[in-house]
């Protein structure tokens, strides 16, 4: 438990675990270098592939419209990833561990000891650990491997693939002993890996598949086509709508005229019958060239009267309506008047008779309405049987248009999947001959490269960086060793942490004897003591500790030292423990859980302090320790922190002052 309040509490960390520090830095310096010189060297070829959007070779497509000719990219999956998983499935992974153990079996021995020497470790290694294989598997730890599947795994460790987002370039990576193998593995590779793609999705059986459905197409147009004729030929038209719009047509047709003809026919007859009451009120004769005029008797009187009344009219405007000349010519007036009614007024020169004309064309109209009666009547009746034929058509059109239709849809059905299939043979043609030739979507815009420069280990790089990487993993080790130390080296948040007044921290004089911090501890023991109660009634001071060993002994007899140098009476384990005025009595009980004694001296106890050793003393103990002697006692009156060490030496404290 330590605070850490400043830099130099920082650096007493370091300063404690200084050890820990050393030996993390060391090792991890000597790995450094131990890699660097070695470590096998380790040569990576790389290449790039580029996936073009476009006809890609992929499986036949299942819907009815045509393919894309370019395939959008997916929000929820990159489509690179598959390439990356047929790129590093088995099946390619085998290939080139066959290719692999054929180019390294048909490859001379090396040459020299250095070759030599490699070439004898490899056999025994692979030897060793086949036999361990082979005793893991027989045990049921593991399973024998063949000598392909070992290389297999070892390849694809040592194969990476990556792209990034949104990108269609695969940047491809193998790391090998050899850069030589190293480029020839990654070309073997990508061979098998372009030939595994072509061969997999490639469309080999599309177009027998497409030429199988074009003929299957052709059947099933000419069976249509033939039941369509049969069943068009029994109506007697070119398609079941044509047959019933033309039928409906005439149906309307013959309705109509049937209609006009029943309302001709009710013509006639009303006609006719009326012919018939207005032929016997006409005479049937006719008088033509007759001339009429006024009788020459009857003009005379006429002129008479008008001479007459026109003398009355004079003489009224002379004579009264009773005077003779009035009277004489109203008589005159009244005989001739009288005279002129008796006139025959007409005069008949010359007279004519003939048959009435009227009545002659009444009878020939009569004659020719009844003829077209019988017309019409005879018009009815054929159109009355046509409408029943067409009527029956209908009904056999009717019954006949369900069958139509649904030959109609298969065969405009089969029609469209001749079409598509004779475009998708086609397709299939073209893609087969892609395939024959290995062109797909997959481009190599950087073949397999040879790199002579290692790529691990960075020898020079980890030589710079060892002694930094040390002194970061040692920090980090200073660091872990302090989150999980549980040793008490001050005595900061003491009484934070155990609830006990902290009395004083008492140095480490180390054998050397005592110096000015540890009489200052000393004295800070002595100013905590209750000094007036001391020299009222006296006090009876315990000490103890947790184990044997932490300074208790030391402590009294310092303590017992500086009280009677301030003129105070001190005991040490004075029996009975009683205190007079002026005297303090000072009682050992270290070891409470082995020694018998402890708790019976601290029983006579005024106050009850412990004792604990720094960088000795862990929490869980003092703990323990204080749980004790608060359950026996009910109180821990304060405790004495002893051995307390600065770890920082003195040069590096003048250091930090500056």
């Amino acid at each position: 438990m330590i605070d850490i309040r400043s830099l130099r509490d920082l650096v007493r960390l370091f300063y404690i675990f200084r050890r820990e520090f050393w030996l993390a830095f060391a090792g991890v310096a000597v790995l450094a270098v131990a890699g660097a010189f070695l470590l096998p060297p380790k040569y990576m070829s790389d290449a790039r592939l580029l996936v073009k959007p476009g006809r890609e070779n992929m499986t036949a497509p299942i819907e009815a419209a045509d393919r894309q000719a370019i395939y959008p990219q997916s929000t929820t999956r990159d489509p690179i990833l598959d390439e990356e998983k047929m790129l590093t499935g088995r099946p390619v992974l085998m290939q080139v561990a066959r290719l692999y153990l054929a180019e390294m079996s048909a490859e001379p021995q090396r040459e020299g000891l250095v070759g030599q020497l490699k070439g004898a470790f490899g056999s025994v290694r692979r030897a060793v650990g086949g036999a361990v294989g082979k005793a893991l598997a027989a045990i049921g730890l593991a399973e024998v491997q063949s000598e392909e599947e070992a290389i297999a795994e070892k390849l694809a460790a040592r194969f990476a693939v990556t792209h990034g987002p949104g990108s269609n370039v695969m940047e491809l990576s193998f790391t090998w002993g050899d850069p030589v193998v190293a480029q020839r593995v990654l070309k073997s590779w990508i061979r098998v890996y372009l030939d595994e793609r072509t061969t997999v999705l490639g469309r080999k059986t599309l177009v027998t598949f497409y030429e199988t459905k074009v003929r299957d197409s052709d059947q099933q147009i000419e069976s249509a086509k033939s039941l369509l004729r049969t069943r068009l030929v029994s109506i007697d038209g070119t398609s079941a709508q044509e047959r019933l719009d033309a039928l409906t047509k005439r149906l309307n047709d013959l309705s109509t005229r049937r209609a006009e003809l029943a309302a001709e026919r009710t013509a006639l007859l009303n006609g006719i019958g009326y012919a018939n009451q207005q032929v016997g009120s006409l005479a049937r004769e006719t008088v033509s060239e007759r001339e009429l005029g006024n009788s020459p008797t009857f003009q005379a009187l006429s002129t008479q009267l008008a001479d007459l009344k026109r003398q009355r009219a004079d003489a009224l405007r002379i004579f009264k309506d009773t005077a003779p000349t009035i009277v004489a010519l109203s008589e005159s007036i009244a005989t001739l008047e009288a005279q002129l009614k008796m006139e025959d007024r007409v005069l008949q020169r010359s007279e004519r008779r003939t048959p009435n004309e009227l009545q002659t064309v009444m009878a020939r109209n009569q004659l020719e309405k009844s003829m077209r009666l019988r017309e019409l009547d005879a018009l009815h009746t054929a159109f009355d049987k046509e409408a029943t034929q067409q009527e029956a058509v209908r009904r056999k059109v009717l019954e006949t248009e369900p069958e139509l239709a649904r030959l109609e849809q298969a065969l405009s059905v089969a029609e469209k999947s001749r079409a598509l299939y004779l475009d998708s043979l086609e397709k299939a043609r073209i893609d087969q001959a892609l395939d024959d030739n290995r062109i797909n979507n997959i481009a190599q815009i950087q073949e397999a490269s040879l790199n002579p420069s290692r790529s691990s280990p960075k020898s020079l790089l980890l030589l710079i960086l060892a002694l930094p990487a040390a002194g970061i993993v040692g920090l980090a080790v200073v660091y872990l060793c302090a989150m999980f130390d549980q040793r008490i080296h001050d005595g900061g948040r003491f009484e934070e942490r155990f609830g006990v007044p902290l009395w004083s921290a008492v140095k480490d004089i180390d054998g050397s004897g005592p110096d000015n911090d540890f009489h200052a501890s000393l004295y800070r023991i002595y100013g905590t003591l209750p000094l007036e109660r001391i020299q009222r009634e006296g006090l009876v001071l315990g000490l103890s500790s947790a184990r044997s060993g932490e300074g208790v002994s030391f402590l009294i007899e310092r303590l017992q030292a500086l009280l009677q140098a301030q003129g105070l009476t001190v005991r040490v384990n004075a029996q009975p423990a009683v205190a007079a005025p002026g005297e303090v009595v000072l009682l050992e009980a270290s070891g409470l859980h082995s020694n018998r004694d402890a708790f019976v001296r601290l029983s006579q106890a005024h106050l009850i302090v412990l004792v604990v050793e720094a960088r000795a003393s862990t929490v869980p103990v003092v703990e323990n320790a204080l749980g004790v002697l608060r359950t026996a006692f009910r109180k821990v009156d304060g405790v004495i922190l002893n051995r307390r060490r600065f770890e920082v030496p003195p040069h590096v404290l003048r250091w930090l002052q500056r």
